[in-house]
């Protein structure tokens, strides 16, 4: 049987595309490779088979089809079980965590490093490195790059971490040139991409979480500590002319609220994080666990029994409805997604945050926003991975030349 060639001006050019397709969950079979590329079923069949030789994905060999569907059965697609993975790693004010993430957003390794977080981002991103070259030695995977989320704003193009509020790190610190750096030393052959942890979130939820299909995609999400957001239109992140729009954390939500680290007082940022929750409640932070789990655990666990934690939690509804009304008024996004603390108040009382977040909009009620809760684990480990992916995702023959 003679095995049908791609031609240079539809299939090769279809590779990208087509692999972005079944990363993304939208081409689980041949049939639809072809209809959403719109070539030829030939053509479709030669891509996925190209796809399948590098080693990206995997093509039954045996047409199948869903109960009850009609047409011909199509070949599945589905992301290769023991292809390559990026190197992933997210920084926060408790410490770090490394990943390794293959195609389709799926974790394959975790190392969790719950450290001091130094003042000197070599030293840290060093360790981050040593966690993620141990993954790769114990799973033999092939790393095709690396992506480091960090809890500041990242300046474009020098991937300068110009505002690391809740880490000892000095403002400005070249977070891109030490990560790259620290993988070159540790002998991995790939290039390290940095950016803001909200807005590698938002990207991974948009492209395989809670904001798939969604055209304005808005999330706003507590870290550890700190407030941040980021906007995803038609599948790209709206970054700003320099990498640092969408820093809602300073958003004014009580102008006789809390004194915040950019001088204004009352904003996001220090009234609806982790430890604005506990201090409205009246809990001193434990030595167990960070912030987050902490006010995140104090939601779920007292919102059932305790009057005060229940006026807490009311009271930062209200003044995250009122910043999210505000930024519905901004950005007309059609779909809002929160993460971290945020998800866990929608989950607490979704009927308290989005009727102010109507109250306070300039549509009112008939123009209110589906508000959701970020439904991937790790979203900013999965975003920085997509960085890291993206090359691939562009030219995967390129790529992975060599």
């Amino acid at each position: 049987m003679t095995q049908t060639r791609i031609r240079p001006d539809r299939g090769r050019s279809a590779l990208g595309p087509a692999l972005q397709l079944v990363h993304t969950g939208r081409a689980p079979t041949r049939a639809v490779l072809t209809a959403e590329l719109g070539v030829t079923r030939a053509t479709a069949g030669a891509v996925a088979t190209e796809l399948q030789t590098l080693g990206l994905i995997t093509v039954d060999p045996r047409p199948g089809a869903a109960a009850g569907s009609q047409g011909r059965p199509s070949h599945r697609l589905t992301i290769a079980a023991d292809g390559p993975v990026a190197l992933a790693a997210q920084v926060h004010s408790d410490g770090f965590r490394a990943a390794l993430v293959g195609l389709g957003g799926q974790i394959v390794a975790t190392a969790p490093g719950c450290v001091t977080v130094d003042a000197d981002p070599a030293q840290v991103l060093g360790q981050v490195v040593e966690a993620g070259v141990r993954l790769l030695r114990e799973t033999g995977r092939r790393c095709i790059g690396a992506g480091l989320a960090v809890p500041s704003a990242v300046a474009e193009p020098e991937g300068t971490a110009l505002n690391p509020l809740h880490l000892a790190w000095p403002a400005g610190a070249p977070v891109r040139e030490v990560f790259h750096r620290c993988l070159a030393e540790a002998g991995i052959d790939a290039e390290g991409h940095c950016g803001n942890d909200v807005n590698l979130g938002a990207l991974a939820e948009h492209r395989h979480g809670a904001g798939q299909a969604a055209q304005h995609l808005l999330c706003v999400a507590t870290g550890h500590r700190g407030v941040g957001g980021a906007l995803v239109v038609d599948g790209r992140l709206h970054s700003g002319s320099s990498g640092l729009a969408l820093e809602v954390g300073h958003l004014t939500v009580d102008p006789q609220g809390r004194s915040c680290h950019c001088g204004s007082r009352g904003c996001l940022d220090v009234e609806t994080d982790p430890l604005a929750l506990l201090e409205a409640a009246g809990r001193e932070p434990g030595p167990q666990g960070s912030l987050l789990d902490q006010a995140g655990a104090l939601v779920r666990a007292g919102c059932a029994e305790d009057e005060r934690v229940r006026a807490a939690v009311r009271t930062v509804i209200d003044r995250l409805g009122r910043g999210l009304a505000a930024l519905v008024n901004l950005f007309n996004p059609d779909r809002i997604i929160l993460g971290g603390l945020h998800r866990a108040l929608l989950e607490a009382d979704a009927e308290r945050l989005r009727a102010v977040v109507a109250d306070h909009s300039l549509w009112g009620r008939s123009g209110s926003v589906p508000i959701l809760p970020c439904s991937l684990a790790h979203n900013s480990l999965v975003g920085a991975a997509e960085l890291a992916w993206q090359p691939v995702l562009d030219d995967p023959s390129a790529a992975l030349a060599g």
